[in-house]
């Protein structure tokens, strides 16, 4: 009866240890997936946020400067925001929509005067660039969907190029660019 309880027990052990063993790991999985869906989620929202803001800029820009600007960031995102939809569909994501934060910002900025429009517009712009940097990067480095680590690795020197474009537009016009884009300098001069 002993050598059963024993058998039993040392079974039981090894079950225990190889569930403990790879719940971790399980866990880890899931939440580099977790943080792959939320990277789809918020770089397909800031991506439509961005077109829809170039968008407004072309119409409600003051200087031509930042019309210039919101014309290349409605064709870029455009271009973009294809790219992130197949990206998202090919690993079983599903189409991004615009988040309700995101869409309150835009609510904000169609609401907006024309006169105070180009500094707010360009300080948000290269706001929103230096945080889909990070964002970018940290999913090229860290994802776990092949093809979203790509897809990152991929538009993140064309993100690099339009937050220095933002960050010189909104130099020009006037906005307070400063804190965004020091930040993300800190951030690349660490690589």
């Amino acid at each position: 009866m002993g050598v059963k309880h024993g058998i039993a027990a040392a079974v039981t052990g090894v079950l225990l240890n190889v569930a403990i063993g790879t719940a971790p790991a399980a866990a880890q999985q899931s939440g580099s997936l977790a943080s792959d869906s939320s990277f789809i989620l918020t770089a397909g929202s800031v991506g439509l946020l961005q077109a829809k803001l170039g968008k407004l800029a072309a119409e409600k820009g003051s200087s031509a400067a930042v019309v210039e600007f919101g014309k290349r960031m409605t064709a870029d995102y455009s271009k973009a925001n294809q790219e992130l939809a197949s990206a998202a569909k090919q690993a079983a994501y599903p189409e991004p929509v615009l988040l309700r934060q995101h869409q309150k910002i835009l609510d904000r900025f169609t609401r907006m005067g024309r006169g105070s429009f180009d500094k707010k517009y360009m300080a948000e712009v290269v706001k929103f660039h230096s945080d889909a940097v990070r964002l970018f990067r940290q999913e090229s480095e860290s994802g776990r969907v092949q093809s979203l680590k790509q897809l990152a690795s991929t538009m993140l020197p064309e993100l690099q190029q339009r937050l220095t474009l933002a960050t010189a537009t909104g130099s020009a016009v006037g906005a307070d660019v400063t804190a965004s884009s020091s930040q993300e300098n800190q951030g690349s001069s660490r690589n």
